[in-house]
């Protein structure tokens, strides 16, 4: 079966453009019923939840069922992220109303996740653009040539226990409360965008602080958010971070190749793609982030040239965690882990020890 070619042609556009137009036009029926399965559930968990801790249940029940709500926050990011890329409804000002709304629930500020995921879409795998709405990576050769301060603020930058367990819901619940630490809120838009969710947030904790008492309001919402923000990080991470993916410097980068070979179909079990609105399938999102994402599937089973792609599976997902991949190698075209580096630096300098004269060679030359 052979694969889309990643080689654009000579004159228009690439073939997979004409492909996938047909699937770009959002079903306002499908949308319509997506808000539905996903606010109302999320509601209506959230008021299960505050009737537990009311009625004085296990807080082990309000729990399981933080984890449940957190689950349909999910979708509701998903559908801010859809309306991000205006691709939920065909009107910009519906995306754009129900992706403010979104954001006041997922405590991130539309216009500012907005304009940095656009950015992370025109750049993601290039080399010469990297830090903007995306796991920073450092190449092998910068790491080495970083000074050991730079160095071990990489290392505890890409510390699971900070990245997975720490940062999501530091990110999520304080960092985008200021313009300060975002630097897409510093506009006029940005700024307005942001201190509206801001208002927004406040209000409805206030609201629900004063049915249900601001401690049982801290109980049952910081653990949604932390849940949902970190399982957000990790299929974020796992999307673009596994030992075959794809990064090259911009006069070599091309969109298409990055799409297909640097994005992974993250295979999940049915429950799981269902509450992560079909994000796993994230070759075809970034070929197209204009297609509503209850299409992803679709376009998927119906275009074999579509998925001659990287495939994670959960329990692959978890040994990529366990290999603590970190940095692109140039040379071999793949990712690899502190480890291996510091393996590669050890048997380097036990070598020039054994043969002196390389090193003098090497040094008179």
């Amino acid at each position: 079966m052979a694969a889309i070619s990643t080689t654009p042609p000579k004159k228009g556009k690439p073939a997979w453009v004409k492909i996938i137009a047909q699937y770009q036009k959002p079903v306002l029926s499908a949308s319509v019923s997506q808000l539905a399965n996903s606010f109302l559930p999320y509601a209506a968990v959230w008021a299960l939840a505050a009737a537990s801790v009311l009625l004085g249940w296990s807080y082990w029940i309000t729990l399981g069922l933080a984890v449940l709500a957190s689950g349909f926050l999910m979708r509701i990011f998903i559908i801010q992220h859809d309306c991000g890329h205006q691709s939920f409804f065909k009107s910009k000002k519906a995306n754009d109303l129900t992706g403010f709304i979104c954001g006041v629930l997922t405590m991130t500020p539309y216009e500012y996740w907005r304009t940095s995921h656009a950015i992370h879409h025109a750049t993601a795998g290039n080399l010469d653009h990297r830090g903007v709405g995306d796991v920073y990576t450092m190449t092998v050769k910068e790491f080495l040539a970083g000074t050991p301060t730079d160095r071990f603020k990489y290392r505890m930058y890409r510390n699971p226990i900070l990245m997975f367990l720490l940062a999501p819901g530091f990110m999520f619940m304080i960092n985008q409360r200021t313009p300060l630490a975002l630097p897409f809120a510093t506009s006029k838009q940005g700024r307005r965008s942001l201190y509206y969710t801001d208002l927004a947030i406040f209000s409805l904790a206030v609201v629900l602080s004063l049915i249900i008492g601001f401690r049982n309001y801290l109980i049952i919402q910081i653990p949604i958010n932390i849940i949902a923000a970190t399982v957000g990080v990790w299929l974020f991470y796992i999307q673009h971070q596994f030992e075959e993916a794809y990064w090259k410097p911009e006069d070599d980068w091309d969109y298409t190749t990055a799409a297909l070979k640097g994005s992974s179909y993250y295979k999940l079990p049915k429950v799981f793609q269902w509450f992560t609105g079909n994000i796993g399938l994230h070759h075809i999102h970034h070929l197209s982030p204009r297609i509503p994402n209850y299409l992803l599937e679709k376009v998927h089973n119906d275009n074999p040239e579509f998925q001659q792609v990287p495939i994670i599976t959960l329990w692959a997902s978890a040994k990529i965690l366990l290999s603590r991949l970190a940095l692109w190698d140039e040379d071999e075209k793949r990712l690899v882990s502190f480890a291996e580096v510091d393996r590669r630096q050890r048997a380097a300098a036990i070598a020039d020890t054994a043969n002196p004269t390389n090193t003098e060679t090497e040094t008179a030359s």
